[in-house]
């Protein structure tokens, strides 16, 4: 069995290394980008990207990323509010930045539709979000 001679110069431990925050930040109305930011106004834009996309639907991002909402359009309102806490979680706690989803509140302010706002804590702060299925 070949070994690595000693002294040869590689450090076998691991150092992890969490990536920086900082990025473009989207002016969604204007669909331009207004400048460079991180924190919680980072982590703020990278949850609204991650609900924009749905989970395996595109090759460029991993199958880890994204939300599993489109199956949840038109089916009761038991199984979506049973079920989208859940998918919420699946779709942020991926990325260890994101610490917790929680305080869900449902309203079906129309037959066709339910709203979901919920909190998300990060490393940077908490902030709330919204959801339309």
């Amino acid at each position: 069995m070949a070994t690595l001679p000693e002294g040869a110069g590689l450090n076998p431990s691991l150092k992890y290394v969490d990536k920086p925050t900082n990025t473009f930040i989207i002016d969604w109305q204007t669909k331009q980008i207004k400048g460079m930011d991180d924190g919680l106004s980072a982590m703020r834009q990278a949850a609204e990207i991650i609900m924009q996309n749905e989970r395996f639907a595109w090759q460029i991002y991993s199958s880890n990323f994204g939300c599993e909402l489109k199956e949840l359009v038109g089916e009761e309102y038991d199984y979506v509010i049973s079920e989208l806490p859940r998918r919420m979680e699946e779709a942020f706690l991926v990325d260890k930045r994101f610490l917790s989803v929680e305080n869900f509140v449902f309203s079906e302010p129309h037959r066709d539709s339910i709203i979901c706002s919920f909190d998300i804590l990060t490393v940077f702060g908490r902030f709330r979000q919204e959801v339309v299925v």
